[in-house]
């Protein structure tokens, strides 16, 4: 027969991961006429625990290069946009689940621009992102001891060695002399 142990451990009790398409919208000093770039950068975000729901709030910078007066000047704007995600999760282990959870957000995939398009004097972009998110609680692990292991070696005296000659090396040189 067998003994158990339990190991308490950190675990993931629920995940997922969600694509979201947004439509952004700014609008520059000048009116543009052609867009020569846009990126996104400053991607920051976290995710607070709602039971087995998620909310995140994040916030990144877009950034337009564009032509203007006739495309005969250029121009970079800025603008800081902010969003909101709530994600439903899998949740593996309902009983696991408090608010005391740790919640891990990575971006899978960061903001990207899928579109750009002026309209007017705005800037209309649609943005792409995926979010993963994980919830990690506690779980038990339960593991089968043998009884007929022997927890450590035994070590016996007579493996030792007690008589070790101090003069051995002196000995040796005599020899070879």
């Amino acid at each position: 027969m067998s003994n158990y142990k339990e190991i308490v451990t950190k675990t993931i009790v629920g995940k997922g991961r969600k694509t979201s398409h947004d439509s952004y919208s700014l609008t520059p000093e000048n009116t543009p006429n052609t867009v020569l770039g846009c990126w996104v950068i400053n991607h920051n975000f976290n995710g607070s625990n709602n039971q087995n729901d998620v909310n995140i709030k994040g916030s990144f910078d877009i950034n337009v290069w564009y032509s203007y007066d006739n495309d005969s000047k250029t121009a970079v704007t800025t603008r800081n946009f902010t969003y909101e995600d709530h994600m439903k999760l899998r949740v593996k282990d309902l009983d696991a689940l408090s608010n005391e959870n740790e919640i891990i957000v990575r971006s899978l995939k960061q903001p990207t621009v899928q579109d750009v398009k002026i309209s007017g004097n705005d800037v209309k972009l649609n943005i792409e992102k995926e979010l993963g998110v994980e919830i990690v609680g506690e779980g038990k692990v339960k593991i089968a001891i043998e009884e007929d292991e022997l927890p450590w070696d035994d070590i016996y005296e007579e493996d030792t060695i007690d008589d070790v000659k101090e003069d051995y090396l002196k000995e040796e040189n005599n020899i070879q002399s």
